[in-house]
């Protein structure tokens, strides 16, 4: 595979500017682009600007929005999580009938979930592991990958797939869950997940923009699983705060929300080597510790402002 000059690559549009989306807008404006952001909201508007994000207004739930969004040439980043309920992706589709019906993009770099594996049995996954998606939550992200490949084909667009892990940085840690007493599942119980900060994957998203071919598949991962409580006790740890009680797997079903149950019921070990090999990533923080750390570092501790996902 050749690496493609950066300075050949197009201008930016970013479809679900969240956090990670404008991790990504700083990258690409350091890097001289023009980078814009599709946002439903004048206050979300307002908040790209901030950013140096040009807003581009309109809301992948309103299919008449879409009739002039501007991708004619264009790298696109699709974050958009699906909408919640039934095992189809709304905003995928209307996404794509909207962008087929214009000027096409250069490339989109789609970030799905590790999830669309389902429950692997604690054994590693690859980018060839079969998809086994259990909940719906995954079959929408299976449908999003599916409609996304599958117009990429008929339009000759390249498409790019990052099936990332559980998401921890600034603002991201379970300060919620960890404040409020909720216990984990007992350690010697406790199956593998994994991880990736969030500054890494904004590389990786980048990475791939430059490096990944038209039909490529990454997992997202830092490479180094380990377990729910591991995680849960190493925060607690690096701000002082009181351990989680632990229970059994089987007082965990009868406490624990079906989310929390879901990612201790799906066990994996992410492989990403291929990550690492074809899109030449060296990952800032290789590791939980690391990446626990420099997070910690950023926040006054213990405000508890910072409120995140548990991964997987």
């Amino acid at each position: 595979m050749t690496m493609k000059n950066t300075n050949s690559l197009p201008d930016i549009l970013i479809v679900g500017c969240g956090d990670i989306g404008v991790r990504v807008a700083q990258l690409e404006k350091q890097a001289g682009r023009k980078v814009s952001g599709l946002v439903r909201s004048e206050e979300g508007a307002e908040r790209l600007r901030d950013q140096g994000i040009e807003p581009v207004m309109g809301t992948l739930d309103d299919l008449t929005s879409l009739s002039d969004l501007p991708t004619g040439g264009k790298l696109v980043y699709y974050f958009a999580p699906p909408t919640g309920g039934g095992p189809f992706d709304s905003r995928m589709r209307s996404f794509c009938q909207a962008v087929g019906a214009g000027p096409l993009p250069d490339k989109v770099v789609y970030m799905s979930t590790s999830g669309v594996y389902g429950d692997c049995g604690g054994e590693w996954v690859t980018e060839e592991t079969p998809l086994n998606p259990q909940t719906s939550r995954a079959q929408r992200r299976v449908d999003a990958e599916t409609t996304l490949q599958e117009w990429g084909q008929e339009h000759s667009v390249p498409v790019v797939i990052l099936r990332v892990t559980g998401i921890y940085g600034p603002g991201r840690l379970p300060l919620a869950r960890i404040q409020q007493g909720h216990p984990v599942l007992r350690e010697e119980e406790s199956p593998p997940t994994n991880r990736i900060h969030a500054d890494d994957l904004a590389v990786v998203c980048v990475k791939a923009a430059e490096k990944a071919a038209d039909g490529d598949i990454f997992n997202v991962s830092d490479g180094q699983p380990g377990t729910m409580t591991q995680y849960f006790n190493l925060v607690s740890e690096l701000l002082d705060l009181p351990a989680l009680p632990q229970v059994d797997m089987e007082e965990a079903k009868r406490v624990m929300n079906p989310m929390m149950l879901s990612y201790l019921t799906e066990t994996r070990r992410m492989d990403n080597r291929k990550m690492i090999d074809q899109l030449g990533v060296t990952l800032r923080y290789p590791n939980l510790a690391a990446g626990l750390k420099n997070v910690v570092a950023q926040l006054d501790k213990p405000n508890m402002g910072y409120f995140g996902s548990v991964g997987h």
